[in-house]
């Protein structure tokens, strides 16, 4: 509790010097982005490679965080002007559901630049073991992401949608780690299966595949169907053959995209800009992270919940993406 007090404090204190940072006229932004082993971080380091190479007198920080709930609650707290998060934590957060809703919170205070990457819903367990579908995690030692996280409550969502209540029936035994932490638990044999909610490839799953080959569960088709009735922010997705090594066809499953959030106090201009130079330097972020080639004019706006900042409307106006 006393360590995450003392992180709170410091995005306080790191605001508060941004702010007036801004005021002697530059713009100093904190990048809330997510664990260090997921997509969020180094995706994020390399979109704000760009935005400070090509934007005069903008300094974008990244800083890792929790990920998509603790960015949200970041955002309604002043303590961060940009942020990545999945779509459907950003539409929780503005509308005061799921996890915002046990404390009462609604952050309304920011909008959206547009989609950059898909997060896939990545379920897997030993190659050599017993578990070779979802229903087969009864009993079983799963991680299901840190508590709240974007990855928890998707985990919960679903495994829900199978008979599978860990909140309340214990069905399953959830460990409630990060990615990181899922790695090694699940070499050291800890852990029985994860569940990830990351881009394809990911780097900690293919190192966890190297030395311990995994088998992916599936999302068949009558499970996709239900799914997209209850939580319709969902995505049909196929992990492709030869994603990772030893994945000889495709597997079938889901995904949510995640989009950049900036504050709705931010300049139009700058926003324009940062929304231009994140589409057109496109290239150049998916050199430096390879979820960066998901970033697409033809995917910018689908599927976001929350409104557009008038800085990116502007820009997907003039791409003749919207009228």
């Amino acid at each position: 509790m006393k360590q995450k007090h003392l992180v709170m404090s410091m995005f306080l204190v790191a605001a508060l010097f941004f702010t007036t940072e801004c005021l002697a006229g530059k713009a100093n932004f904190l990048f809330a982005t997510g664990g260090v082993s997921g997509t969020f971080y180094p995706l994020g380091g390399a979109i704000a490679q760009v935005w400070n190479k090509k934007i005069p007198d903008l300094n974008v920080t990244v800083q890792a965080t929790g990920g998509s709930v603790e960015n949200i609650r970041l955002m309604g707290s002043k303590s961060a002007e940009v942020a990545i998060s999945m779509n459907d934590i950003a539409f929780y957060g503005y509308n005061g559901l799921e996890v915002f809703q046990i404390k009462n919170e609604k952050y309304t205070n920011y909008s959206a630049i547009g989609n950059v990457y898909p997060d896939v819903i990545q379920i897997f367990a030993r190659k050599d073991g017993p578990i070779r579908k979802i229903t087969d995690l009864k009993g079983k030692k799963v991680s299901v992401g840190p508590p709240g996280s974007g990855t928890e409550i998707s985990a919960r969502q679903i495994l829900g949608l199978v008979g599978m209540d860990y909140k309340k029936d214990k069905d399953i035994n959830p460990l409630y780690l990060s990615y990181a932490e899922s790695a090694d638990q699940f070499k050291d044999n800890h852990v029985d299966a994860c569940y990830f909610v990351v881009s394809v490839p990911n780097g900690a799953l293919q190192d966890i595949n190297v030395m311990h080959p995994v088998q992916f569960l599936e999302i068949d088709d009558a499970l996709f169907a239900k799914i997209i009735k209850t939580y319709p922010l969902y995505a049909r997705f196929e992990i492709p053959a030869n994603a990772y090594q030893g994945l000889a066809s495709p597997v079938k499953t889901i995904a949510v995209y995640s989009s950049i959030l900036v504050r709705n106090d931010l300049p139009e201009d700058l926003v324009y800009q940062m929304t231009k130079v994140m589409y057109e330097e496109n290239a150049a972020i998916a050199q430096a992270h390879s979820a960066g080639k998901y970033l697409k004019l033809e995917t910018a706006m689908g599927g976001i919940p929350i409104p557009f900042h008038p800085g990116a409307i502007k820009y997907f106006k003039e791409k003749n993406i919207i009228k």
